[in-house]
């Protein structure tokens, strides 16, 4: 999927020196009156019918409705996601007006922020949490809603500027964030609200730099930010029609999937803790819970998470805020013996306020949890790296689960390819459900990691786009597919993008793509220092791209979690110079570079890689370590859509070197009965030109196409191996 955490540059920049000072000293606060005041509202909505809610991604985000830099893959394309609660009927429209005329004015608010998250600043969130989609009929995945009492905005990135103006009523202005004429949020406010203004926001669902910086912002003109803790407003004007907490399973992650057991992880971070003077680390993000605990859920759909929180402290013993409801007894007896004691959900806000002093992370702890504590030491959560550093358990997980995927993609590519020179037809909806058959039929697989983007034509330049049942474009063999799409299995998560032709392409589609690929390759080849971080890579993706004057609009490379998230942080590839995480072994990036046409096509290429060391046994400058990456994905990039008059010889080595891997890795696993999806592997795994051959271990090829494309080395050692930020 895309790069993800891509646009949305300006509120980043507005919030990084808030964040910094913040990171640099612990703030105190005093606790308000009522420690029960957020359980109550968290056990009104746990009475509700349950669900099996929608998929979660660990993030921050800014006030223009983007990911935070600081979280996710800095860099990497969001997922693409329609939130499925628009409201019937135009239902919305009746809440908002209700918002503004009878909510907002008995509460004397003159504005209220609306963002897409929720109380554990999910990229995804459970249906219940989805206030934003509901009060806007907004159903994209990213963007923040600003309302007043006499208009109402909506700011979202460049993904979604043509979602967004297509699903807006006319009560609806949309600002394009990141455009040169639209303001953030922040200034937006400050500059509309007159002396004494009252802006409103729900503290639970606001990371807490982001309240501190907006606060800060206000209060310099005589603005007030209130926070509402006793409901969420929108949820006075939901009523009844909200949909529940989700209420999915619990199961015990498996040490041989785990790699290492939660007793060890508790007593890392506990180490942690002391080291940083605190009595506890409060843990919200539902991957960061997830891994610590070695625990995976249902309860959002596209992830493998657990609604819950988790306070660990200084001794390595913790506290699980969970509904107990979905723990079995079995699990409960393991956690215990383990030192984890589990509580109910709505009891981390007594808790919490009854310690001295607690560890959080500013750009994930929501701005209600942080108004808790008596003292609050922020600093980024020492699980966000530890999480992103596979270890071997979890790598060998992440390669079986791209084999499987291999085999299911392979069989669908086959089956569609077939299907269409038979005349038959075929929807990008179908496409959507096929994709998915063919993947659960593989052992293990439990659901899509982010719901699948299948774009025929000009639905292919929408990023984010998702096809609808009845609305959907056929699958034609006139124009360009693209295909993005991923899985969650019991041993790793699967985030794949190919886009192919299914009759003949045009010479400048044909060239596009090339170019396209040209910085794939660039990226996948690539060589470099020790703790580069990504920024200085995602050149190497543009450069093909820039020769031509041309360029795309998001990321080129995100983290992603082993049976987790599919976007995760702190790594990722993007031009914006905040992405200063180093890469490191063990990492796992998307490598997605593309390139669309509004009206017309989207290309995009997208394989998975390792971070590993490279260069062993060569005497490296300084001794210094180098790195590079090996590939997860196996599936065939469509030679069809090659224009091989732009390729060097490394290039073409390389692409041969690939669809021998491929060949090579899911053959095997294809049984000997499925002739058509053999025969379209055999056939799209060939070499690009006879008598064509590769060295053995494609090392050669790998290093000798590096001496074509940017001196990437010479630009990591300005940076002294990825390690000062540019601020600085």
């Amino acid at each position: 999927m895309f790069a993800f955490a891509a646009a949305q540059a300006g509120l980043a920049r507005t919030c990084a020196g808030a964040q910094a000072r913040a990171q640099s000293h612990a703030c105190r606060v005093t606790a308000p009156n009522g420690c029960f005041e957020f359980a109550r509202r968290s056990a009104c909505i746990g009475r509700r019918a349950s669900w099996h809610g929608i998929s979660s991604q660990s993030q921050s985000r800014n006030w223009d409705g983007m990911a935070n830099p600081g979280r996710l893959g800095r860099g990497g394309r969001r997922m693409a996601m329609s939130l499925n609660v628009k409201a019937v009927g135009g239902r919305e429209k009746d809440a908002l007006k209700d918002l503004q005329q009878r909510v907002m004015v008995e509460r004397g608010i003159d504005a209220l922020i609306v963002p897409s998250a929720d109380p554990h600043n999910s990229e995804y969130a459970a249906p219940c949490f989805l206030r934003r989609a509901f009060i806007s009929g907004f159903s994209g995945s990213a963007g923040t809603a600003v309302i007043l009492r006499d208009k109402a905005l909506l700011w979202t990135d460049g993904r979604y500027f043509l979602q967004a103006s297509t699903e807006l009523s006319g009560d609806w202005t949309l600002m394009k964030a990141g455009m040169p004429d639209t303001p953030t949020i922040e200034t937006f406010l400050a500059d509309s609200l007159p002396e004494n203004g009252q802006v409103a926001i729900d503290p639970l669902v606001h990371v807490t730099a982001n309240a501190q910086s907006l606060e800060k912002t206000l209060n310099e003109k005589n603005i007030k930010l209130i926070t509402v803790s006793d409901t969420n407003l929108i949820d006075e004007v939901w009523g009844t029609e909200r949909p529940g907490m989700p209420a999915g399973a619990v199961r015990e992650h498996p040490l041989a999937y785990a790699g290492k057991p939660r007793t060890e992880k508790l007593k890392e971070i506990g180490a942690a803790i002391q080291k940083h003077g605190a009595d506890a680390l409060c843990v919200s993000m539902l991957d960061e819970v997830a891994w610590l605990l070695n625990i995976r859920g249902t309860d959002y759909k596209e992830s493998q998470l657990v609604l819950s929180y988790c306070l660990v402290f200084a001794d390595g013993t913790a506290k699980w805020y969970v509904d107990g409801a979905k723990v079995s007894e079995e699990l409960k007896s393991s956690l215990s013996g383990h030192g984890v004691t589990v509580c109910d959900y709505e009891q981390i806000f007594c808790d919490i306020s009854a310690l001295e002093k607690v560890w959080l992370d500013p750009q994930t702890v929501s701005y209600g949890i942080f108004q808790k504590c008596k003292e609050a030491v922020l600093q980024t959560s020492p699980i966000v790296l530890a999480k992103a550093l596979k270890n071997d358990a979890e790598l060998a997980g992440m390669r079986e689960a791209h084999l499987r995927d291999g085999v299911a993609l392979s069989r669908f590519f086959a089956w569609a390819e077939e299907h269409l020179a038979k005349g038959n037809t075929l929807t990008e909806y179908e496409v959507d459900l096929q994709v998915d058959k063919f993947r659960s039929e593989q052992p293990g697989h439990l659901f899509c990691s982010f719901p699948t983007i299948a774009g025929s034509g000009p639905n292919g330049a929408v990023i984010h786009y998702r096809a609808q049942e009845a609305s959907c474009r056929k699958v034609s063999v006139d124009e360009l597919f693209l295909l993005d799409s991923g899985a969650q299995y019991d041993v790793g998560t699967t985030d794949v993008t190919r886009t192919v032709h299914f009759g003949e392409p045009s010479a400048w589609q044909k060239e596009t793509f090339t170019r396209v690929l040209k910085g794939h390759i660039a990226i996948d080849a690539a060589i470099f220092p020790a703790r580069t971080p990504g920024a200085l890579l995602d050149t190497l993706a543009r450069n093909a791209l820039w020769q031509a004057g041309l360029d795309y609009r998001h990321g080129t490379g995100h983290g992603v979690g082993a049976a987790l998230n599919v976007h995760e942080g702190p790594h990722g590839i993007s031009p914006r110079m905040q992405n200063t995480q180093g890469l490191q072994p063990g990492m796992v990036v998307s490598n997605e570079p593309g390139y669309y046409e509004d009206g017309a096509f989207g290309i995009r290429i997208e394989n998975l890689l390792v971070v590993e060391e490279k260069l062993r046994d060569v005497k490296t400058f300084g001794n210094a370590q180098f790195l590079g990456f090996s590939r997860l994905t196996k599936v065939p990039i469509q030679k069809r859509m090659i224009a091989v008059e732009l390729l060097s010889q490394e290039e073409r080595d390389w692409i041969d070197l690939y669809h021998r891997e491929v060949w090579d890795s899911i053959s095997p696993r294809i049984s000997e009965n499925d002739t058509v999806t053999l025969n379209w592997l055999r056939a799209s795994t060939t070499p690009l030109r006879d008598g064509q051959g590769t060295d053995s271990t494609g090392e050669e090829s790998r290093r000798d196409f590096i001496k074509s494309t940017i001196g990437l080395g010479a630009l990591a050692l300005l940076f002294g191996n990825g390690e000062v930020s540019p601020c600085q």
